[in-house]
This record gives C-alpha cells, structure tokens and sequence, in this order.
C-alpha cells in the first residue's frame, strides 16, 4: 500500500530499491498488469524511450483506447491523463505526478468559461483540446492545433464562437479563416516566452536553418516561422524533406529527443525563452510539468496503481461530446 503522506505529495515519493533494473522492471510490470505507457513529445527522453507510444495528448489518447490494455499510464499532464479516461472510461488510468498540470489548462477555470457564455448567449464554444474534462463539458466542439482550421472553416461563416483557452492559437485560426471569433485570453507559459530576438539569433548562427513554430507561439514568431502547425506537422516536414538539414525549432525542447531519433542526420536547435533584464537565461524552453514525469515516478506508479484519474460521470458524459463531434467534422 501507499502511503498517507504520497497523498499529500500527489506521487509515490519512494526510492527505487538500489540494483534494480528500472526499464525492466517496467516493462514486467506492463506485462502482467496489462498496461500501456504513453508519453508526451515533451517529456524527458528516457521516458519517451520506455513508452508504448509517443505523441500528443489526443492522438495518445485515442491510440490507448484502441488497445486490449486493462491499464492506461500517461506521462504528460493532468487533463491528458482525463481525456484518456474520457475515450476509456473501462480501463484504469494512471498518471505519475498530480503535481504535473498545465498552464494552458489553467488559464480557463469552469465557473469562470460558464460565466462567460452565459454574458455571450447565442455563441457556441470551441475548446483547444488542451482543456480539463470540466472546460470540455461546457464546450460544443474540441480541437487540436492540427485540425483546428479544417474544424473552425467547418462552421457557418456566420456562427457566433468563443475560442479559448489560447489565445495565439486562436488569433491564428481567425487571421487565416477570416472569422472574428472571441478569443480566450489564455496562454501556454512555455510556448508565450519565445521571441523574435532569440530565433534572429539563431538564424544568425544558422543561416540554412528553417524555423519551426508551433501555434501555440505569439504572432510575430508565427510571421518569420518557415513551418507552423502542430508537432505532428513539423515532425512529418523534417521527415519528408530529407535534404533540409537545420532546424530552428519553436516549440517546448523534448520534442527535440523525437525528431532526433526520426531524422538522425539532421540538426534541430531549440530556441530559448526570452531572457529578461538581469536574469542568466537558459539554452532551451522546457516546461517544468512535464519534467515531473521521470522513470522511478513510473515506477512507483505501476507498482502501487496510483496516483488514479477519475471523471466525474456527469462532467464525462458531457466532456467526450465535443470531442465526438470534433471527429466527425474532422
């Protein structure tokens, strides 16, 4: 059993036992629990390199469901861990730290999106995937940053939609669609800290290299961004273009690890944060959520069965609608 001050911790804070092979470990525990690891692109490469499957949250999501495995282990962030539970709510689904959350997510709480609509009636609402199951209950369709136009152009030109929680992506989605959608003031605190400055910079030290920016990034680094969208279209661009050999990469650095092992021959520098008066400054982005998932977490998750994700039934059977409905139109 775990024990009553791990609660207080939100993870199972227990060494790993001295001689003991923690990959294999793992994996034995996999097998006789039936369980499937998935990891987010922005996790530490050593968990990336253990996981079943590697990716986005929704993409992960959808992949688990789709197994015979009796348990889900997300490594990534809490609202990843509940849309897995949405897409499976048969299976059990772990997460390794309750600690690691979302800034993005964070940035539009329930009552404050419920306030919101009842001041805007008549409008409907678009959530980034990027949302707890709460957010995804009050929302009549979901998106990713990679289907988010085709689903957004999919509207009335004249529907009436709030957008949220952030607000790069959906500032992008209007400036290319045309629409005028009220747009969520929210933001992921990794991807807001990129500037111009920095990818100048490195372009000076790398006058081949391309830059890539994800959505999530403010609109003057989406203008000078060669390749913008999703992580799974920047990493299908390096794979399909061979001969392209840098990259100036504008999105949180453990996408590196993947692209990395994709395209070997290639090198992709990441661009730092912007660095304020008087600080040291750091050579990449990293968001520190995701860094909470580490091997002996994953570990202790597997062996204790915890820390466990629920939804409640009422905001589960609201929350996986959008997401069916984004499917359908995408």
């Amino acid at each position: 059993m775990f024990k009553e001050e791990w609660k207080q911790k939100g993870y199972a804070d227990e060494p790993v036992p001295a001689g003991i092979d923690v990959r294999a470990e793992i994996r034995r525990m996999c097998r006789e629990q039936k369980a499937v690891i998935l990891a987010h692109y922005y996790t530490v490469g050593a968990v990336q390199d253990i996981a079943d499957f590697v990716g986005d949250s929704l993409a992960l999501a959808r992949k688990a469901a789709d197994t015979d495995a009796k348990v889900i282990v997300m490594c990534g962030v809490h609202f990843m861990a509940e849309t897995c539970k949405l897409l499976s709510p048969d299976k059990k689904v772990l997460s390794l730290d309750l600690n690691a959350g979302c800034s993005l997510a964070d940035s539009c709480r329930a009552d404050d999106l419920r306030k919101y609509k009842a001041e805007h009636p008549g409008y409907k609402v678009i959530s980034y995937v990027n949302t707890t199951a709460a957010v995804k209950a009050l929302t009549d369709c979901v998106v990713t940053s990679g289907n988010a136009v085709k689903v957004v152009s999919s509207f009335p030109k004249d529907e009436k939609i709030i957008f949220g929680p952030d607000y790069n992506l959906g500032n992008y989605i209007n400036s290319v669609t045309g629409r005028h959608m009220l747009l969520w003031n929210g933001g992921c605190h990794v991807h807001e800290k990129f500037s111009v400055a920095g990818i100048v910079e490195l372009k000076k030290q790398h006058p081949s290299a391309l830059v890539m920016a994800h959505l999530e990034c403010k609109a003057p680094v989406l203008a000078i961004a060669d390749v913008k969208g999703s992580t799974a279209t920047m990493l299908k661009y390096a794979e399909e273009h061979p001969d392209t050999k840098e990259y100036i990469v504008a999105t949180e650095a453990g996408m590196l690890h993947e692209m990395a092992r994709r395209c070997p021959d290639v090198t992709f520098y990441p661009v730092p944060p912007e660095v304020s008066e008087g600080s040291l400054g750091c050579s990449c982005n990293e968001c520190e959520f995701m860094k909470l998932n580490t091997l002996d977490k994953l570990y202790n998750t597997l062996k204790y069965g915890w820390p466990e994700i629920t939804v409640p039934a009422d905001i589960a059977r609201e929350a996986v609608k959008p997401i069916q409905r984004m499917l359908e139109l995408s």
